[in-house]
């Protein structure tokens, strides 16, 4: 027999007490265990509308309803008696008639209205506005994933009740139809292949996921909050699990799941390669820290993989690579840095560049693509830089910067660019590369050094290099070329449009500011027009402040009153 467990499950498990929910697992186990034992306490649900909906009790109040046949078992909902018995009587468990999908469908219950006469003036209804998906076909609906007896309700939509109707459908349903209703053309779900079990469709996946073992089982009960674990859109499974023959980079904007997928991929990528050895990296110790907790709780049923699956910050592993290669780094600090670059322009009185000039030109132009001659900086791209030189002025900066460079090397200092230089021109030399894969989260920021580096690790071997970031949220580093770089992503970029972290209110109104696309130097697009969110909250709300102390003022006594 089967035994799954539902995202619905997880949801309600998450809101019992802790007490409740140690009850709840005990009896999960158990059913798992062996679903036929005399001494679980089973009762059929005679009002609901699927026959073979059944109650488990737990305790004296509360019940886990299960959705049971003689090939499967599966945990729906755990809630006490009285809404338990409430939300089974509301559901029933169906195979999708045209994408084969298994789909918890919420029936429609069919109330008629009455009109009651009243003999009082009242102001005329405003015009009814206009229905969203009048020109769409039936067939078209369905490919969806909308269930046959809420179509008369989706063509009765507009854009006042699309958010409410969307919480009542099927996920990749409403997905659909929230594009749709933004301009969108959403694929049509996959067609289940013959004789294939409905809950193998990638869409029944995202929802249903069978239990293998009571580890597994153990794992989805821990941080049933955390439904990354278990559940992956099709979408972020499709780019989890793909081949490519070289680096891949996955985007979206904040909340449609990059970091998951990246965590995913670093372990897809541990489990299909044995003996491979795994980098998993990001902008900061902070979110390096962040990714190792969630790693474990992905891992907490097979932790070996952890032993092959290394997470740093970038910088972190730079540092160690240099160290086990040359020995311990001795970096120069940004305080050193400036009073070099100090020391060195007073040689020039006349050069009339800020400070604040100086150094930026040094991390971001001469340092951060380790420049080593004056015809290197003269033909350098400055993208992103503002201020437009002479060659007379460049070659007065280069001066000052060269100075600083000489100075630097008779100390015996090095700058972590090239830390990451030295470390990108050494790994060719080497027989076997420290990582086999890299995945890089926080893509975004990663800078020029830190891009040679990756591109020498990865050498152009299929699936050896895998970024997740988004160019709209930079804030580190200055636009560059990858492909110069020698990471090529063309034609193995994907833009993610579901957002599991935003309302749709809240991204509705933040999408205005944005560009409908973001574009990287290499002519990489990311999409953001089509977009949705899965969740509904309340409206924001919008104000202008006369003045920055104004604004911080008001919104720190918003949260104190929270």
């Amino acid at each position: 027999m089967n035994f799954r467990i539902a995202d619905t499950f997880t949801d309600s498990l998450a809101r019992l007490t802790g007490d409740e929910q140690k009850a709840v697992k005990t009896t999960a186990f158990d059913l798992q265990m062996n679903p036929v034992n005399p001494g679980m306490s089973f009762h059929k649900l005679d009002r609901a509308r699927d026959p073979n909906f059944w109650s488990v009790r737990v305790s004296s109040d509360i019940r886990l309803i299960v959705h049971k046949t003689a090939a499967s078992l599966l945990l729906c909902y755990v809630d006490h008696h009285d809404k338990a018995y409430q939300w089974a009587e509301r559901r029933k468990l169906e195979t999708h008639p045209k994408t084969g999908a298994a789909q918890l469908v919420e029936i429609r219950e069919r109330v008629e209205e009455i009109a009651v006469p009243k003999y009082v003036e009242v102001e005329q209804p405003a015009p009814a506005k206009p229905v969203l998906f009048a020109g769409v076909a039936d067939g078209d609906l369905l490919a969806y994933g909308v269930p046959e007896e809420w179509l008369p309700d989706v063509r009765a939509a507009n854009e006042d009740t699309l958010l409410e109707l969307t919480d009542h459908l099927p996920a990749e349903a409403a997905e659909a139809l929230l594009e749709l209703a933004t301009g969108g053309q959403p694929m049509p779900a996959a067609v289940a292949v013959p004789a294939t079990s409905p809950f193998e469709h990638p869409d029944a996946l995202r929802r249903f996921r069978t239990m293998n073992d009571v580890e597994e089982l153990e794992r989805a009960l821990a941080f049933p909050w955390d439904k990354w674990t278990i559940f992956l859109h099709p979408a972020q499974r499709e780019w989890v699990e793909k081949d490519y023959g070289g680096p891949a980079r996955v985007s979206g904007s904040a909340g449609t799941g990059k970091t998951i997928v990246a965590l995913h991929r670093a372990v897809h990528l541990a489990r299909a390669n044995p003996e491979g050895r795994i980098l998993l990296a990001t902008f900061s110790d902070t979110l390096a820290h962040a990714l190792r907790i969630k790693l474990r709780r992905l891992i907490s049923n097979t932790p070996m993989l952890g032993e092959r699956i290394e997470v740093h910050a970038m910088n972190a592993i730079g540092e160690r690579l240099y160290e086990l290669q040359f020995g311990r780094p001795r970096l120069a600090s940004i305080d050193e840095i400036r009073s070099q670059l100090d020391a060195a322009a007073a040689a020039h009185p006349d050069h009339q560049f800020s400070a604040s000039f100086l150094l930026s030109e040094w991390q971001d132009v001469v340092d951060g693509w380790q420049l080593d001659s004056w015809e290197s900086y003269r033909d350098v791209q400055r993208l992103g830089r503002k201020t437009r030189l002479p060659e007379a002025r460049r070659a007065l900066l280069w001066s000052i910067c060269q100075d600083v460079r000489a100075e630097l090397q008779q100390r015996g200092w090095i700058t972590r660019a090239g830390m990451f230089g030295r470390l990108a021109n050494e790994l060719p030399n080497r027989r076997h590369p420290p990582f086999d894969f890299a995945v890089i989260d926080e893509a975004q920021d990663i800078n020029v050094a830190q891009l040679k580096f990756l591109a020498a690790l990865g050498a152009d071997r299929p699936n050896a290099l895998f970024f997740a970031g988004d160019l709209g949220q930079r804030i580190f580093q200055q636009p560059f070329s990858w492909k110069s770089l020698g990471v090529d992503i063309r034609g193995r970029s994907r833009t993610l449009h579901i957002n599991y972290r935003t309302s749709h209110q809240i991204r509705m109104q933040a999408d205005r500011l944005l560009a409908p696309e973001v574009a990287d130097v290499d002519g990489n697009v990311e999409e953001r027009r089509g977009t949705v969110s899965v969740f509904n909250g309340p409206a924001p709300t919008i104000n202008s402040f006369p003045s920055a102390d104004i604004e911080s003022a008001t919104v720190g006594d918003w949260l104190r009153q929270r």
